[in-house]
């Protein structure tokens, strides 16, 4: 095999070596173990020792001045981390994706922060993964598996790693079943969880975002971000920036007069605080992740009946039972992309001017359910 080894050790690890001789003096480079490091990549280390041997250069020398450099550079797994966040944000990842990362990073930092990306191995990793599994959060383990790849797959490719070692651990964590966020899509119970939140005591700000939710349904962390800047109450327009969206896309959505009334009455509307809904803490902040949850529960409603999120399934269920609009309409407005490539190369349009008539519809609908208490039988729509 051209000098390639593959050493077996009593305690069942294989390493690759190179057996070469330099100078007339015979040596051996190793690159690493298999199955980290496989039979198709050990090859090409081959190769590219063989090309160093007759240039007149040591492979084992040239590999310890390139560590040796990493050295110098400090290329720490937290360094090149840093590194990958910011290309994020200079391709415009929505602040919550990137706040995200951050916090995931950070869960990885103590123990793989100082380290060079070189020397991470799986069982490094393991390590980090498996203490956040020690708390029951599956989902966050395999996130932080995700990110762990994706920064080193970074540093590979800028040259400064040869390997990804969170490759290895792929089903070495304990599965996660996801679950469908809570979301009441009985008319009649959204009807009386509408009027819960009419009657909600507590911050305005808060009853505001949960009515706000029920007639706009956009994603909670959108709404929770947005900013006076992207409405224009007049024209009865809000603008998401592509850079706070979920798909990377600017989104419109249309505003009925029950949200342009919620507007005009918000404690911050006319202020000089740019957000929409503020933090009680600071009116520099955006209201946290929580707060509508929380408002819920306090509504008596638990995370099994009711979530912010699930103001989203509630609206598509009830507008395509409704039968009044298409699905192309509903899921343009839920800041959906269509799935099929092909499909998705054709229906470009915006079904804007349904979409303003759908809105309007649905916050009139929305008050008869509240203002009434019974279900509205929705017209067959005419062929």
């Amino acid at each position: 095999m051209g000098g390639l080894q593959l050493w077996i050790f009593p305690n069942g690890s294989k390493l690759w070596r190179l057996a070469y001789r330099f100078r007339g003096k015979q040596r051996l480079l190793a690159f690493g173990q298999y199955p980290d490091v496989s039979l198709v990549a050990a090859r090409a280390e081959r190769e590219k020792a063989k090309v160093l041997l007759k240039d007149g250069h040591d492979p084992s020398e040239a590999k310890k001045q390139a560590r040796a450099q990493i050295e110098v550079t400090g290329d720490t797994f937290e360094v090149i981390a840093e590194e990958y966040v910011a290309k994020a944000r200079r391709e415009g990842r929505a602040a919550v994706t990137l706040e995200k990362m951050e916090w995931l990073l950070k869960l990885a930092n103590p123990v793989l922060g100082p380290m060079l990306v070189p020397s991470i191995r799986p069982v490094d990793v393991l390590g980090v993964l498996r203490t956040v599994e020690r708390k029951g959060h599956y989902e966050t383990a395999d996130k932080l598996r995700a990110i762990i790849g994706a920064v080193c797959r970074y540093a590979i490719a800028t040259g400064r790693a040869e390997a990804d070692p969170t490759v290895p651990l792929r089903g070495a964590l304990t599965s996660h079943v996801v679950k469908p966020m809570a979301a009441i899509t009985d008319a009649k119970a959204f009807g009386a969880l509408l009027r819960a939140v009419d009657g909600f005591v507590g911050q305005e700000t808060t009853r505001a975002g949960l009515q706000l939710m029920a007639l706009l349904f956009p994603r909670p962390g959108e709404l929770r971000g947005a900013v006076w800047d992207e409405f224009d109450l007049d024209k009865a327009v809000w603008t998401i920036p592509a850079a706070r969206t979920k798909m990377r896309r600017e989104h419109r959505v249309p505003l009925a007069p029950q949200a342009v009334a919620i507007l005009r009455g918000s404690p911050t509307f006319g202020t000089h605080w740019p957000l929409v809904l503020p933090s009680v803490h600071s009116p520099q902040r955006s209201m946290s992740e929580n707060t509508l949850n929380a408002a819920l529960r306090r509504l008596g409603y638990s995370q099994d009946e009711a979530t912010s999120h699930g103001f989203r399934a509630s609206a598509s269920t009830l507008l395509n039972e409704s039968r009044r609009w298409s699905a192309d309409a509903i899921e343009r407005q839920l800041g959906h992309v269509e799935s099929n490539e092909v499909r998705r190369a054709y229906a470009r349009g915006e079904h804007w001017d349904e979409r303003v008539r759908m809105m309007r519809w649905w916050a009139d609908y929305l008050d008869q359910l509240k203002n009434v208490g019974v279900i509205v039988t929705f017209e067959q729509r005419k062929a």
